[in-house]
């Protein structure tokens, strides 16, 4: 616990020294009510868009942050007594040419599609905000923002918004109900930034100027929204999404009849303040969301996957962002996986401009099958900002069975009574976020369970323009135990440096190049080694956007328990052996403003127990701009070992086909063919959003065995299709 108070120590008078005021608070969009009725059409022809100030003038981020951007975008902002309104006029660059798009499937890739996109800060913390925007073919994008920069896409909401072209510009014009967003009453300064990507010039832009380090939506380089009077009271808001669902499911491999089921639910969303929302779901079902992009796994520990349901999202910093990437103590897709939901809250939002709280409620039923008994999952979540940019948090997670006694008797499965943890971390963002870190503490308590059941870690980056300097080391004790979360690893010492540098020459070829060296090395508490790879690269950026990286890497690792491998379940390689070896290998991505895309990976070296490796993956891409865009993604694995392994060859090939007809309409389906789970997946989805974030689903899938029963027929293991009706009803 010391060392955890020394770093906070350290991290406070770090702050104190590079402090300093906001640092684009000149420049100032002034927002007045609207002169006059606004139709969303893409057009400029109201009164009140003619009497709006303007934002113009923005800088250029990429290529090069040093001058104004080539190409220009104006903006305007209005607002009315229940709506926030936004025009955006896109003009053309110097070079001719149609924009580039992947398609009208609203949240897009952003490096894929000229656009244009708003960042707000509501309450103006540098930390905390929503996105908004459309690419040039009107494809919507939506998210809200955390970290000082990161937008989840995953966060969906009611808006409206219409693109429409023009020979020298497009206009961007979009209207956001106040109810749809969160803000604190009576505050008239809102952070507030502009981003404009333009692919025929490879030009990135903004109008409150960020450096060519951090993405343009980085909150710490907002300009001022300036409200004529406090902006409007959202008023009573409260939304109930219900949804209706069929379902038709058959296993082949247990010889089962078609199995036809219906079932209802509903979501329901309470604006207690304009800052503080209630969420409650009732029997939640989340078929339509997308599955997971299969992976071939030949780690040791346990994969992580994103979290993709709705219901999480909002807010879900609070909860999810806790901690590191291998170190969660909570994580939502322990709820609810394989296990119905029965019913859950969440109350989440702000107190004030410096505190934030997120409560969470979540209650399974049971698993007759595996005697899996009805579980609670409730967390609590703390959030006190200090300083500019940086903040405390809190965290109790606690997983209880309901009304469960194991049978120690049976065969099946024992699950424990309860888990609990809680936590306390600090979070470093200075004003100017070139020094960025964390400090963490957490327990972990079980039954019967004592000592060593804490973690403890902390990092600090540094991101100057040229220069990029990280430090983070992590101990999780042997005993520390997050059922709700995700901690793959325990028993550990890991230490993780790592520096870069980048150079700009002055040639027309390349925009930056530059090293990058680091080590990952773990130990046992007593620091006794067990793994550690020692890595290098070199990496090109080129002025059209194309990316090439050459890495070299040396690995040692002394296995703490039996490990396969080839994860093919051939054999196992010993307790206590070690094994070292080195690799290099290259990766490239082509320019994005093509239609046609392309980019790959190598690895070759040597492996486990004298073995050798080589990988080789591809993304391919072609768009026929706006409405059909096809991916084939692959990886091939070739590893060559001493007997019983031998040559274990493995293939994983998923195609994508995205068809969007409007940009209310989308057709999406993907193959996937995995070789080491002998499994071929197919998922199609049909989506029409009949009225803003309303929608209508129909899912199939399919599993098979790739192996097939006679030449041109595949072996089904399971079908599915359903059929889900949604409605966004507002009260």
């Amino acid at each position: 616990m010391k060392h955890f108070l020394l770093l906070v120590t350290l991290f406070s008078l770090t702050w104190h020294v590079t402090l300093a005021q906001k640092k684009n608070e000149d420049y100032k969009l002034h927002i007045q009510k609207a002169s006059s009725p606004i139709v969303i059409d893409g057009a400029m022809d109201e009164q009140a868009w003619l009497d709006a100030d303007v934002a113009t003038d923005f800088f250029s981020i990429l290529p090069m942050d040093t001058s104004f951007a080539k190409v220009r975008t104006d903006v305007r902002m209005t607002y009315d007594e229940h709506t926030l309104y936004l025009i955006a006029t896109c003009f053309h660059g110097p070079i001719e040419g149609p924009y580039y798009v992947e398609s009208l499937r609203r949240d897009f890739s952003f490096g894929k599609n000229d656009n244009f996109l708003l960042f707000m800060d509501p309450f103006d913390d540098q930390t905390n905000g929503f996105s908004f925007g459309a690419n040039a073919a009107g494809a919507q994008w939506d998210g809200i923002m955390y970290n000082g920069g990161s937008v989840d896409l995953s966060w969906d909401n009611k808006w409206t918004s219409a693109v429409k072209n023009y020979d020298d510009r497009y206009v961007f014009e979009m209207a956001v109900p106040f109810k749809s967003i969160r803000y604190k009453n009576g505050i008239t300064n809102w952070g507030i930034n502009f981003s404009r990507l333009d692919l025929k010039t490879t030009e990135k832009s903004s109008w409150a100027p960020v450096p060519r380090q951090f993405p343009s939506a980085s909150l710490a380089y907002t300009g001022i929204l300036v409200w004529d009077q406090p902006p409007p009271a959202a008023g009573p808001n409260i939304s109930v999404i219900p949804y209706t669902l069929g379902r038709v499911t058959k296993n082949y491999e247990e010889g089962t009849d078609a199995d036809v089921t219906g079932d209802v639910g509903a979501d329901a969303k309470i604006a207690l303040t304009s800052s503080l929302n209630l969420d409650l779901t009732i029997n939640p079902d989340f078929s339509q969301v997308d599955v997971d992009r299969q992976v071939t796994n030949l780690d040791r520990f346990e994969l992580f996957f994103p979290e993709r349901r709705q219901f999480f999202l909002e807010n879900g910093d609070l909860f999810a962002n806790f901690g590191y990437s291998s170190i969660r103590p909570f994580f939502s897709r322990r709820v609810g996986l394989g296990v119905p939901i029965q019913f859950g809250a969440r109350l989440s939002g702000r107190i004030n401009r410096n505190w934030r709280i997120g409560l969470m409620d979540m209650q399974t039923g049971k698993v007759e099958k595996t005697a899996l008994p009805s579980q609670n999952f409730a967390v609590m979540a703390l959030q006190r900002r200090v300083f500019a940019r940086s903040n405390i948090g809190f965290l109790f997670v606690n997983k209880e069975s309901i009304n469960y006694t194991p049978d120690l008797s049976s065969d099946k499965p024992v699950y424990s009574q309860y888990n609990r943890n809680m936590g306390l971390e600090y979070n470093l963002a200075t004003s100017n976020n070139k020094l960025t870190g964390k400090a963490l503490f957490l327990k972990s308590f079980s039954p019967d369970v004592k000592g060593q059941d804490f973690t403890q870690a902390a990092n600090l980056q540094y991101s100057g323009r040229k220069l990029t300097v990280a430090w983070q080391h992590e101990y999780v004790g042997k005993n520390f135990t997050a059922e709700a979360g995700y901690v793959p690893r325990k028993n550990f010492i890991r230490l993780s440096p790592q520096v870069s540098y980048n150079f700009f020459p002055k040639g027309k070829l390349l925009l930056s190049h530059g090293p990058t060296l680091g080590t990952y090395t773990v130990f046992k508490p007593d620091f006794y080694l067990t793994d550690n790879t020692l890595f290098g690269s070199y990496n090109f950026v080129f002025r059209k956007q194309e990316k090439f990286t050459v890495w070299r890497g040396y690995d040692y690792v002394e296995l703490l328990f039996p490990f396969d491998p080839t994860n093919s379940g051939k054999d196992s390689l010993q307790t206590g052996s070690k094994h070292n070896w080195a690799s290099w290998g290259t990766e490239f991505s082509s320019r994005p403003q093509s239609v046609f895309t392309y980019g790959f990976s190598t690895r070759y070296g040597g492996y486990y127990n004298d073995g050798t490796r080589f990988n080789f993956t591809t993304d391919i891409g072609y768009r026929f701009q706006p409405y059909v865009s096809i991916a084939l993604s692959s990886s091939y694995n070739k590893i060559v070992m001493s007997e019983p392994w031998n040559t274990t060859k493995f293939w994983l090939i998923g195609p994508r086909l995205d068809v969007t007809m409007t940009n209310k309409l989308y057709l999406t389906g993907f193959l996937q063919y995995n070789d080491q789970q002998d499994n071929v997946n197919l998922n199609a989805r049909i989506q029409w959003r009949y009225a803003p974030a309303s929608d209508l689903f129909i899912v199939y899938t399919d599993n098979y065995l790739p192996t097939p029963y006679e030449p041109g027929l595949f072996n089904v293991k399971n079908r599915a299709i359903v059929l889900k009706f949604t409605y966004w009803w507002n009260i």
